[in-house]
């Protein structure tokens, strides 16, 4: 009897769920193939059902994730009509009581890590950016249609400017959140994405 569709994807979600957990708790070198199977109440065959190695079901747990994060971020985006209020919607990357954020980080720390020496995951990352860099394009060619944004001749590389003054401020509260707050990422990214897009702004009622 074939597989049904819907089993296989229920338990697909499962053993990645597994994984992420446990690379999350643990980072990905102290997490053995034995370890997703208990997590998951799979054997080792029906691991390998769905995957062969460590490094697949890794990268597929990565991918899984991050296409996870695409979606929330695409939907908290949506929820806004103004251009510079979509590129500034992000705040929840900063809130340690969200679930997903204290799951994300450590894996995003943890690929990132493992990118510096296999191209295999740096190509996952780099897929991962240029997503994000996607929606906040997207964002900003709608304020050029506009009109809010003028003489933005470049909004790909304004939009890789803003993702990574997200990436590089929830790096520094991440990891040394006793000396940069909520309250400091927050008002950082604001400031600094406000300030690149300042000369292109039609109303220069940007600042707070």
């Amino acid at each position: 009897m074939p597989p049904i569709a819907e089993l296989e994807a229920i338990r697909k979600k499962q053993i990645l769920e597994a994984g992420l957990i446990a690379i999350s708790e643990r980072g990905s070198a102290n997490v053995t193939m034995d370890d997703i199977c208990q997590a998951a109440g799979l054997s080792k065959g029906g691991l390998a059902h769905y995957y062969r190695s460590k490094k697949d079901l890794f990268k597929a747990v990565f991918q899984y994730f991050f296409e996870r994060i695409f979606q929330r971020s695409e939907a908290t985006m949506a929820q806004y009509k103004h251009p510079l209020d979509r590129v500034l919607s992000f705040d929840w990357l900063y809130n340690r009581d969200d679930p997903t954020v204290n799951v994300g980080y450590p894996l995003l720390f943890d690929i990132m890590a493992i990118s510096v020496r296999d191209t295999e995951h740096r190509a996952i990352f780099h897929d991962w950016i240029d997503n994000w860099v996607g929606l906040l394009k997207e964002a900003l060619e709608q304020g050029i249609a506009e009109g809010t944004f003028k003489n933005l001749d470049d909004p790909e590389a304004t939009a890789r400017a803003i993702s990574a003054i997200y990436q590089g401020i929830g790096a520094r509260w991440y990891l040394d959140s006793e000396a940069h707050s909520r309250e400091w990422a927050v008002s950082s990214f604001k400031k600094a994405i406000r300030g690149l897009l300042l000369p292109h702004m039609t109303s220069k009622q940007i600042l707070p």
